[in-house]
């Protein structure tokens, strides 16, 4: 494995006030890891991120959501690069 990158293993939960509300998100924690890259990337906290990708999931649930962000991020710094 990287350095920086968590080894595998059960989901990690974190709880965040999003749209008014506290809900908990269970995701992998490599998923953890590159939304907090993200946010630090961006200088926004995990949780205005979070809210963010919440204010534009469509439907998907939040866990799903995230995931998917992670992943488009993931291409298209992979595209931006070739």
């Amino acid at each position: 494995m990287s350095a920086g990158i968590p080894k595998p293993g059960r989901l990690q939960k974190r709880s965040f006030s999003v749209a008014g509300h506290r809900t908990s998100i269970a995701l992998e924690p490599e998923f953890w890891t590159a939304l907090e890259t993200e946010a630090r990337g961006k200088a926004i906290a995990l949780a205005a991120l979070v809210a963010r990708i919440d204010a534009g999931r469509a439907g998907r649930n939040l866990a799903s959501a995230l995931r998917v962000h992670v992943l488009r991020h993931a291409l298209e710094k992979t595209v931006s690069r070739t």
